[in-house]
């Protein structure tokens, strides 16, 4: 299992979005891959949940997590063999290993655990939560994006990842965003 979570070898600039649901990481996400004319890594748990919520109408599920971050990884690793400038990815496994926690009374599985932290990514976008939260088959915490913005900013503190906060409409978020990427990128 722990080979289906690591990140192959890329010599891009991975750039990720980091945030609780919606909060515009996928906008975001796919509105930075245009701008530089580049990949984007989707979010691989929006397909995976989607489908099971239509086939099932269950949402995610303990025993999902590892599929989904097999599932990101293995996105992520096929995209960043395409470029060796800049990869966007919309989320990475810290995150995932975030809602575990967050979903499943403080349990994370120790080695998505381990590669979540092995990972690493040249920027974190933390993606404030002053946009409005849109109800979808997925999202389930409308009351809670404060309390999982912190658990998402804490855990950037607390591993040290190199990380801005965008907050503002989706033109303020742009203009944050590529001009700490362009000053990084030199």
């Amino acid at each position: 299992m722990e080979k289906n979570l690591k990140q192959t070898s890329s010599d891009c600039f991975k750039v990720v979005l980091f945030g609780p649901e919606s909060s515009g990481k996928t906008t975001l996400s796919r509105e930075l891959a245009n701008y530089y004319n580049t990949y984007w890594v989707e979010e691989y748990a929006r397909e995976y949940l989607q489908n099971k919520w239509n086939k099932e109408k269950r949402i995610c599920e303990l025993k999902d997590i590892i599929p989904i971050a097999a599932g990101q990884i293995k996105l992520e690793n096929e995209f960043s063999k395409k470029t060796s400038n800049l990869l966007i990815c919309d989320t990475d496994l810290l995150e995932t290993k975030i809602y575990s926690e967050t979903y499943y009374n403080g349990f994370c599985d120790p080695v998505l655990t381990a590669c979540a932290l092995e990972n690493k990514y040249d920027l974190y976008i933390l993606t404030d939560i002053d946009t409005p939260w849109v109800k979808d088959d997925l999202r389930d915490r409308p009351n809670n994006r404060k309390e999982m913005f912190f658990a998402f900013k804490e855990a950037l503190i607390k591993y040290n990842r190199p990380y801005i906060q965008v907050s503002g409409d989706l033109k303020s978020r742009i203009k944050i965003a590529t001009e700490k990427i362009d000053k990084i990128l030199k």
